[in-house]
């Protein structure tokens, strides 16, 4: 029998491992695909996005990692300032993230909710359900303020996984040739 997988929060201490692991789990992924394209810059680029989201949210207690970091969670309350500092990235690269934000910000609600940004597991640890568990954490925070959950995917494949755990299609969009879908689940709502 394993044993049950526990979140915890990140710590600034935790920075490298959950950039390591994102800039991994998200080499062949369609928006970092459309965000950073050159395969010779793929991992600088994906790597200072992933700290600048990291530096944004882990301050606000909604970054949970399992394993080591081997699976991270990136939230943020909608009610939450969490302005980090520039994002240093090339012209085209902040061009195609603003067009993907846009489209995903109209699709999102006025009122309160809980948005997963980044939901990551590194490949070697792929299979273990550690993306469930890191997940779970953030469902939990929403439910506990009362607000539904809401996220973006842009790979097909994972439509229907969000939706077997309760995650439903509440729009979509288009960034350039990037389709965008964005879900919610209930939360505490």
């Amino acid at each position: 029998m394993s044993a049950e997988v526990v979140a915890t929060r990140a710590t600034v201490g935790d920075r490298a491992r959950v950039v390591e692991t994102v800039v991994a789990a998200f080499a062949e992924d369609p928006a970092f695909r459309f965000f950073f394209p050159d395969d010779d810059t793929y991992a600088e680029q994906a790597a200072v996005f992933a700290r600048y989201l990291f530096d944004k949210r882990v301050g606000l207690g909604t970054v949970w990692i399992v394993d080591g970091g081997a699976s991270v969670a990136m939230w943020q309350p909608s009610t939450a300032d969490a302005r980090g500092p520039a994002l240093d990235l090339p012209e085209g690269a902040l061009e195609r993230i603003g067009a993907a934000d846009v489209e995903v910000t109209r699709l999102l609600p006025a009122t309160p909710y809980f948005y997963l940004g980044i939901l990551a597991t590194h490949p070697d640890a792929a299979g273990r359900r550690l993306g469930r568990a890191v997940m779970a954490a953030g469902l939990a925070a929403a439910a506990e303020a009362g607000v539904p959950a809401y996220l973006e995917t842009t790979t097909p494949v994972n439509v229907g996984i969000y939706e077997r755990s309760g995650w439903r299609v509440t729009g979509t969009a288009q960034a350039g040739p990037l389709p965008i879908w964005v879900l919610s689940h209930p939360g505490g709502t």
